[in-house]
């Protein structure tokens, strides 16, 4: 197996290697199993496979506890919602708490739920009741005035009647007198009317319906009532208008009817005595009175239920999480034949195996089983998952690489290079020590307040952010870093390491070119001399600068990544991979490009002129045609001829070698596929994994083809991904010269006016664009392509990528979790 080829070859690291992982046995009996895997999810140590995958969820022996869990789940989020809705917090503050079992938690799950079904649905009733009596009482008040307007109007005619001798007429005549003249009395007709609230929205509606129905035959008054009231059916604060309809007949009265069913207007009995109206008045506001002791005596009741459930909620709501994993976990163990022992296999890690075997122990002890668990190990061909053990800090690093892919199990990870490449390749693009600080002060925030923002929930963004807190810290460190080799801070340069080396030779030399400064000091101790800034020399050196460093990092990085792979090579003893992969792509790649930055560094020692363009260009060319005033070192054409020849000599080893040694391997050890089982154990070989490698059936098309894929990705890669690091001068360069455009064309600017109000607006506008483009935009850009760099062109040199990630059985974080 991977873990005992190890031997020593690689330095000890943690992250470096994934951890030896072991398939593991475990014999439970059914009195005790329960209890060890809860004992088993609190180390969260082992990886359990499924030995029921044939079996539909409701075909497992476990199926009715789960549906207990989720019916328990349910109940708890109930719970919530109602608590949510009276404006109460869940809190673990409660004096006493009891430990409950799972069925006394289903219990009083379900005692709790009926007794505040039972109150919710006496108060739903209660409440409208009072509702609607509210209602009663606002139609009472409006009503009774419409009629006591109109007994004042008719006492008033009567008195004029009487004082005009003209008769008396009887008192309910002049509810029309509005719209008519005294009638004769044999004529009068007796007149019906009802009552009642609509929405004061459908009120001009209404009124219109009313009329067209009856042909105009009726009588309609409205009041606006003042205050919006509660709906008795929906529940819900409406404005509404009291009406009061008279008409003749029946049916009028069924037409009346039908229309205030229609509008959802809510009817009620008045009766046409003025002493009975003011007597249910007062019957009502006593009801109404009544009623609101009896509800508020409810809420506070329901109110104190609330108060208790959620004392105990967060306890609750976990115990029901952890018995529903704990059931779903054991759904996954397999039934021993005599069914008096459950069968469970897993993964889990060396280091853990005394771990695992003192909680079966406990678990044994505790549950006064007098059969203790066996704890057996399995020898197996299936790939074990990989496991990292990470911290806080690395954590976020080894997610960057997850995100690519999870590393198969026990090739090297370059999450441990990540860890100061990946910053470092952010920092060469976004090289600024004053938005260094910037990021780093707003990290520096994120970490010290890491324990109070953990608890919280944040957006997505600042989530994200959060989370990255390390990674982005590490940016800025680096940023720093750079910004200080670049010597730019927010593009304005500083002498902070000691004064120029260049002096002007003449007073106009400053406005002019940088031939007009003469060397008069010491060469400038650490980064780029600030006499370059402001020059008209300053672009193409920087340029120069920029771009040289890109390629020697890249190759730099490169040649990391094929070393890696020697390291896999040589931990998983594979040989063919050493001498027909690592060795001629080292070869290649150095022949080349390694080539070309020992020229780079050689031009910048000896300060020659040559042009590396024509050196590179003719070296395939005219190779054998001299050099001229682009020679840089004695020998330099037979060493450019022999390293050309080695490249196209590395091509075809890349190519032809490997499939044929693996053909002869696979003859080799045709007869050796099948052998003796060394050990009793070695019948409980999982053979789930077997015919992904050594039993499948060789292929030397399909080997030859994918070692030519293989072999041209590299060759065009070595240039293509050379080229890819150049985004490192190009970023570089668009992030100075944003800054120096922010300060110049805002900053600057804004200065020059000789004005606070303009000042104020300038520093206003470099602050946001400052903070907006090149802190925000540029450190995404930034982020973005050193990603790019580290998934396409360091980690395809050696990172195969396609293992999974072990996932162990746990609890940690099951109080975290949504449902």
């Amino acid at each position: 197996m991977a873990e005992q080829a190890g031997g020593g070859c690689c330095p000890p690291m943690d992250l470096f290697r994934s951890e030896s992982m072991q398939l593991v046995q475990i014999i439970i009996p059914n009195e005790s199993a329960h209890r060890t895997i809860d004992y088993l999810g609190e180390i969260g140590l082992i990886q359990f496979k499924d030995l029921n995958a044939e079996k539909s969820p409701f075909q497992r022996t476990y199926a009715n506890q789960i549906k207990r869990c989720g019916e328990m789940a349910r109940k708890l989020r109930l719970f919530k919602d109602q608590m949510s809705k009276a404006g109460l917090l869940s809190s673990s503050t409660s004096a006493t708490q009891v430990d409950l079992s799972f069925d006394d938690l289903e219990v009083k799950l379900g005692d709790l739920e009926s007794e505040l079904i039972e109150m919710n649905a006496n108060g739903d009733k209660l409440q409208r009741s009072y509702n609607e009596l509210v209602e009663y009482k606002h139609v009472l008040q409006k009503a009774g005035e419409f009629f006591h307007i109109t007994q004042r109007s008719a006492e008033a005619l009567q008195r004029e009647q009487a004082s005009n001798q003209t008769g008396e007429q009887s008192l309910e005549t002049p509810l029309l007198s509005d719209q008519e003249a005294v009638t004769d009395p044999s004529k009068q007709v007796k007149l019906g009317f009802i009552t009642g609230l609509v929405p004061r929205e459908k009120s001009m509606a209404f009124e219109r319906i009313l009329f067209r129905a009856t042909r105009g035959n009726v009588f309609l008054r409205q009041a606006v009532l003042e205050e919006p009231v509660t709906d008795p059916v929906s529940g819900e604060k409406v404005e509404k208008n009291v009406f009061a309809v008279f008409f003749s007949g029946e049916r009028a009265k069924s037409k009346i009817l039908k229309i205030c069913e229609a509008f959802g207007a809510n009817r009620y009995s008045v009766p046409e005595d003025l002493g009975k109206q003011a007597q249910m008045i007062t019957e009502v506001s006593g009801r109404i009175s009544e009623l609101k002791t009896t509800i508020d005596a409810g809420l506070e009741h329901r109110g104190n239920l609330l108060q208790t459930i959620g004392e105990q909620y967060d306890r609750w709501n976990i115990l029901a999480r952890k018995e529903k994993s704990i059931y779903h976990t054991l759904n996954m163990l397999s039934i021993d034949v005599t069914k008096k022992c459950l069968v469970a296999e897993g993964w889990s890690p060396v280091f853990a195996t005394k771990q695992i075997q003192d909680a079966l122990q406990r678990a044994t002890h505790d549950s006064n089983s007098e059969v203790g668990a066996i704890f057996r190990i399995l020898g197996t061909r299936e790939m074990p998952p990989t496991y990292f053990r990470t911290n806080k800090f690395t954590n976020s690093f080894q997610e960057i690489v997850d995100a690519y892919g999870v590393a198969k199990y026990q090739e090297a990870n370059p999450g441990v290079y990540t860890i100061v490449t990946f910053p470092f390749l952010f920092a060469v693009m976004f090289g600024d020590w004053g938005h260094g600080i910037c990021l780093l002060l707003v990290t520096l925030y994120f970490i010290l307040k890491e324990k109070k923002l953990s608890s919280q929930k944040l957006g997505d963004i600042m989530e994200m952010t959060f989370g990255g807190r390390y990674v982005i810290f590490m940016m800025s460190l680096f940023s720093i870093y750079t910004g200080l080799i670049y010597n730019e801070f927010f593009s304005v340069p500083f002498e902070l390491f000691g004064k120029s080396a260049y002096g002007c030779r003449d007073p106009s030399c400053r406005d002019s070119t940088s031939a007009g400064l003469i060397k008069v000091r010491d060469t400038y101790p650490f980064g780029v001399d600030p006499a370059w800034h402001g020059t008209r020399s300053e672009l193409p050196y920087l340029n120069s600068l920029k771009m040289k460093m890109s390629i020697l990092i890249g190759v730099a990085q490169m040649n990391l990544g094929i070393i890696l792979s020697f390291f896999n090579a040589l931990f998983f003893r594979n040989g063919v991979n050493v001498w027909c992969q690592f060795v001629p792509q080292m070869i290649f790649l150095n022949a080349l490009f390694g080539y070309l930055s020992v020229l780079i560094i050689v031009k910048w020692c000896t300060g020659s002129k040559a042009d590396l363009y024509h050196v590179m260009i003719y070296m395939f060319l005219s190779p054998t045609d001299e050099l001229g005033e682009n020679q840089l070192f004695a020998g330099q054409k037979i060493t450019q001829l022999v390293l050309l020849l080695s490249a196209l000599v590395a091509v075809p080893w890349m190519l032809l070698p490997k499939p044929f040694l693996l053909k002869a391997q696979h003859e080799r050890h045709q007869g050796q596929s099948y052998t003796a089982l060394q050990g009793a154990e070695e019948s409980l070989l999982v053979e789930s994994g077997d015919d992904s490698g050594h039993n499948e059936e060789f292929e030397f098309s399909e080997i030859f083809v994918h070692q030519l894929i293989h072999t041209i990705e590299f060759v065009l890669g070595a240039v293509s991904n050379t080229a890819s690091y150049l985004r490192l001068w190009a970023l570089s360069l668009a992030h100075s010269e944003l800054s120096s455009v922010f300060y110049e064309k805002v900053l600057l600017l804004a200065w020059g006016f000789n004005n606070v109000l303009i000042l104020i607006v300038g520093i206003i506008v470099f602050i946001f664009a400052t903070v907006g483009v090149l802190l925000v935009m540029e450190t995404l850009s930034a982020f973005l392509h050193a990603l790019r760099l580290h998934w396409v062109e360091f980690q395809n040199k050696f990172y195969e990528g396609d293992g999974y990630k072990f996932s162990p059985f746990t609890f940690t974080l099951i109080d975290a979790e949504d449902e």
